[in-house]
């Protein structure tokens, strides 16, 4: 079957079992994009391998997964959706358990490689999944349970890590994939359909192979450039133009044959261009703010990174909270009020973080997190409801697997990005800052800061060297989050190009030939 099967669904214990293998598998492969960053200081040891080949760890797989996620769509149409759903479950769980057993860094390099060739088709295939045993009406609903998986993941990612690391070893941050693996594959052997192979497609190996280099050349530089030096390294400038000539060829090639890599007539549909937009903004956010918030903790105000994991978990908590009541309230508010109230938050949420010191309490950062992670679950499910309201049954796989790829990338430039400004504002701030701390500044003079910060021993100096980088450290970081709440704002007003969700629902239900967004 090319589109869902009316009998799929019927509510039963078929589609609870596929639901449930559905969220098994996004689980496992969200949890793997952030689980192994805390464990990565215990691999280096054990495998005896030096900074930079451990960052391989993570870049072989953030590699390997963009390539892959591309070509998911044709794969599934070609081969069957359940055959690869399978595969690729099975094959991530092996790899997981290979990951465990390494002995080497190049061991470890190659198995996370395999790791993210087989999990890149998890996301997407298991949203499509989701998609097709869900009615219409129900889809709301759907991709609430989905989206737990896909935005909790991500989040709870590091805390779990740290815990496993901590309490066992760093072995069990992979271990941990097995008992989810088994689940996922024989659920979905037993209560899963097969779809209908299109054997007719034909693979546009020059435009996958073009698109492959692009991605994979800008992940490397993104991955990369701060340990590098960005422009000042030869290798990032390579691998910037590398991948702007091969994304030319692609584009290029892709206009000028009759069958292109990239299905066209997804961007045709103006909800999954819109969708496509804010799954860009979305990923920018979520990820950078990730990429801030555990470094501020652990480096700012000093917690453990046990502690650090508690408290970015309540950030999960306010998003679980969203998607158990957004599927409802899509019933009564449109789509694009649910975005822009989830976005409204989520600035609000970073204009506090602003005023962020190393004093502030664990009751401001709870409270703070759990909203944005509320307005994060607000953003999500409703965008993944509006991109495929009026897509065509037969590109959902390709669509799906599109929007996969333009979160992941987006994520990698958020975190590039705000990281890269941290680190120049950091130094930036302290230059400024140290300019200030010298035996003739009155407010040095004053008696209950000379008693404290005596400049002419070596005590004082480095206690003023500590408070001045500390400084510089929350200044860089206010600068950031200014900088994504500014982002943020600057979007909302893209989800007016949003349609009436409730009117394109009517008409869907009445008839196909309604279903024209208004």
């Amino acid at each position: 079957m090319s589109g869902p099967n009316a009998s799929l669904m019927v509510p039963g214990l078929r589609r609870n079992m596929v639901t449930i293998c559905a969220m098994t598998a996004t689980i496992m492969q969200a949890l793997d994009t952030t689980i192994a960053n805390v464990a990565l200081p215990y691999m280096q040891g054990t495998l005896s391998a030096s900074q930079d080949q451990i960052n391989w760890v993570l870049t072989s797989y953030i590699v390997a997964a963009a390539i892959m996620t591309a070509p998911v769509g044709w794969i599934a149409n070609r081969f069957g959706r359940k055959r690869i759903f399978i595969i690729c479950s099975a094959g991530f769980t092996m790899a997981s358990v290979l990951c465990g057993l390494a002995q080497d860094i190049n061991q470890m390099v190659l198995f996370r490689l395999l790791q993210g060739v087989f999990g890149a088709a998890l996301v997407p295939l298991s949203q499509s999944v989701m998609l097709d045993y869900y009615t219409l009406q129900e889809r709301a609903k759907a991709m609430s349970i989905w989206g737990m998986g896909v935005m909790m993941g991500p989040i709870m990612g590091p805390s779990l890590g740290a815990w496993l690391t901590e309490t066992y070893s760093w072995h069990w941050v992979f271990f941990v994939n097995l008992p989810f693996g088994a689940i996922t594959v024989l659920g979905l052997i037993i209560f899963m359909d097969e779809t209908r192979k299109d054997i007719s497609l034909k693979f546009d190996w020059f435009g996958f192979a073009a698109l492959a280099v692009a991605i994979g050349s800008l992940q490397l530089a993104l991955d990369r450039g701060e340990q590098l030096g960005w422009l000042e390294s030869n290798e990032i400038v390579a691998e910037f133009i590398v991948s702007a000539v091969a994304f030319y060829f692609f584009v290029a090639h892709s206009f000028t044959t009759s069958t292109p890599f990239i299905r066209f007539a997804l961007f045709q549909d103006r909800n999954f261009v819109t969708g496509c937009m804010f799954m860009v903004v979305m990923g920018l956010v979520l990820f950078s703010t990730m990429a801030l918030a555990s470094p501020y903790m652990q480096n700012v105000i000093g917690y453990p990174i046990i502690t650090a994991g508690l408290l970015l978990a309540s950030r999960g908590f306010g998003t679980f909270f969203a998607m158990m009541l957004v599927g409802r309230m899509m019933r009564y508010f449109e789509a694009r009020t649910l975005i822009i109230s989830g976005l409204t938050l989520t600035a609000g949420s970073l204009y506090q973080m602003t005023g962020w010191t190393d004093l502030t309490q664990v009751p401001e950062i709870v409270t703070v997190s759990v909203i944005q992670g509320f307005g994060f679950g607000l953003v999500f499910v409703p965008l993944s409801t509006v991109a495929f309201l009026t897509l065509s049954n037969e590109l959902r796989t390709d669509g799906t697997a599109m929007l996969t790829l333009m979160r992941n990338v987006a994520s990698s430039v958020g975190i590039s990005v705000v990281i890269a400004q941290l680190t120049q504002g950091t130094r930036r701030t302290y230059a400024i800052l140290s300019e200030h701390v010298n035996p003739f500044n009155h407010a040095l003079q004053m008696p209950s800061v000379s008693g404290m910060i005596n400049l002419s021993t070596d005590a004082g100096r480095a206690m003023a060297d500590r408070m001045v980088s500390v400084q510089a450290q929350i200044i860089a970081f206010a600068h950031d989050y200014m900088l994504v709440m500014v982002f943020i704002l600057c979007t909302i007003p893209l989800a007016l190009l949003i349609g009436s969700t409730k009117a394109t629902l009517r008409r869907q239900a009445a008839g196909p030939e309604h279903a024209v967004m208004e």
